[in-house]
């Protein structure tokens, strides 16, 4: 593959930049599941912020998932990335195509939604991985690993995302950036960033959302008040705003697999699906194949099935390599 990714500094080590052509593994995604431009667009973006995510804040084996469940037809997607720049998605509805948007251009916003949340979980090879969840604040994706960065890791950040689809559903280009505030990154650079950067959508989640708001320290000044009560309630709280808690065993996750199964085969039908918590534990199914089926399981992904209920899905086979 032609892909690459570049990593920098700039301003004396103040800014940190990533920038990545990710043409052809985008163009492999859409060859295999078939998606068509909504969905491409919005599989394309999340599979690259991820790949920023991961290679700008993993290490050695560490790996993450990214989840993003919105209200609009694509549905889910799921997107697994490591430390060495590996990445593979997967997207509920792959058949969404949409008109285009105000400015002429594929309507991810409407293919994603803009009510749902980003979860991204990062696997350190300790007993439990780390969870940070926050709401959408868009849907055009970019807009939303930012807010993510901003809330849940507590770094400035600007993303920007792009896919260009070909009127055939195939992908022409396909790349990103991300630009990121070291501590202690003089008020002269965000001033310069801000002048470069105040016309893009990234920047102004970035601007308005991430960066702290400089005030007149001296008619703000700060002060320390007295504690009078902290709950434990309060505390949980708040961290349940950004900690997404596991939503079923591995115990369950391994009974729904074998109620699917037909001669050791995993097999995905109209019935598979009875309801939106079949739906999630399809998505952990896979989840779990993709990380271990290489060299041991084949992971089939095939037409669009719909069940009695309007719940849409992907049809999946995983099946035992020869």
């Amino acid at each position: 593959m032609s892909d690459y990714l570049v990593k920098s500094l700039a301003c004396d080590g103040h800014l940190r930049a990533y920038a990545i052509d990710a043409t052809e593994t985008i163009r492999e995604a859409q060859k295999r599941q078939d998606t068509w431009s909504a969905a491409s667009a919005a599989l394309g973006r999340s599979m690259i912020g991820t790949l920023l995510l991961a290679t700008s804040s993993l290490k050695g084996d560490e790996k993450m998932t990214v989840k993003i469940n919105g209200n609009g037809p694509v549905g889910g997607i799921v997107i697994d990335g490591n430390s060495k720049g590996t990445v593979k998605g997967y997207v509920q509805n792959p058949h969404v195509h949409l008109p285009l948007n105000d400015k002429g251009k594929i309507d991810v916003k409407g293919a994603v939604g803009t009510e749902g949340f980003l979860a991204v979980t990062k696997d350190y090879g300790l007993k439990e991985p780390f969870t940070g969840q926050v709401p959408l604040v868009s849907g055009e994706i970019a807009e939303d690993f930012t807010y993510y960065l901003a809330k849940s890791e507590q770094i400035p950040s600007s993303v920007g995302l792009s896919v260009f689809v070909n009127s055939d559903n195939t992908i022409g280009t396909a790349g990103g950036f991300m630009i990121q505030v070291m501590p202690g990154c003089p008020d002269e650079i965000l001033d310069k960033l801000s002048q470069k950067m105040k016309l893009t959508e990234p920047y102004r989640v970035m601007n308005e959302k991430s960066l702290y708001q400089r005030r007149d320290r001296k008619k703000e000044a700060f002060v320390p008040q007295a504690v009078t009560e902290v709950t434990e309630q309060a505390d949980s709280e708040e961290m349940n705003e950004y900690v997404l808690k596991p939503l079923y065993t591995q115990k369950e996750i391994r009974e729904f697999r074998k109620q699917n199964e037909q001669d050791g085969n995993f097999i995905v039908t109209k019935d598979t699906v009875k309801s939106m918590e079949d739906l999630e534990k399809l998505f952990l199914v896979w989840q779990d194949a993709t990380e271990v089926a290489e060299g041991t399981e084949e992971i089939e992904v095939g037409e669009e099935l719909e069940n009695e209920n309007g719940l849409r899905f992907s049809k999946l086979v995983i099946k035992k390599s020869q």
